[in-house]
């Protein structure tokens, strides 16, 4: 019984350390954090383009540049400032996506910022065909313009 009692008070001293050692690493700030990494458009046509704005802060006390965003496919078109985002404020990554082919995506979108940092950010849905005519045939419309003549 002595035995595993000081067996378990090794044990918890070993979590105690462990858990102290890793408290530093958690207070370490991201120096440009996104409100969101992920957005689902849901269901969208066909060749009818989507936009959706990523916020961006600047947690540093210096002045962050957003170097480089690049997407994963040609269909996926990202703009963002080429301005410096002072400390503390925000700007905006849009990301716009124009669906060729149907059934669900998924793409990814690589920020590169102050230097050698990046960040991930990820579109995702499911394109549905759309009509083949802008509007139905009214079959009365050629009608109506016969009675005119």
């Amino acid at each position: 019984m002595k035995g595993t009692l000081t067996l378990l008070l090794v044990a918890v001293c070993m979590v105690q350390v462990s858990a102290q050692s890793s408290t530093p690493a958690a207070r370490v700030v991201e120096t440009l954090r996104f409100k969101e990494t992920n957005f689902d458009f849901g269901k969208i046509q066909q060749n009818r383009p989507v936009t959706h704005n990523f916020e961006v802060v600047n947690n540093s006390k210096e002045a962050i540049k957003i170097e480089n965003v690049q997407a994963s496919c040609g269909c996926t078109t990202p703009e963002w400032t080429k301005e410096a985002i002072a400390p503390g404020a925000s700007a905006f990554i849009k990301v716009g996506y124009n669906a060729a082919a149907e059934g669900p995506f998924t793409k990814t979108i690589s920020v590169q910022y102050n230097g050698s940092q990046s960040a991930t950010l990820t579109i995702s849905g499911a394109v549905y065909k759309g009509p083949t005519t802008s509007a139905p045939v009214n079959p009365s419309l050629s009608l109506l313009k016969q009675t005119n003549k």
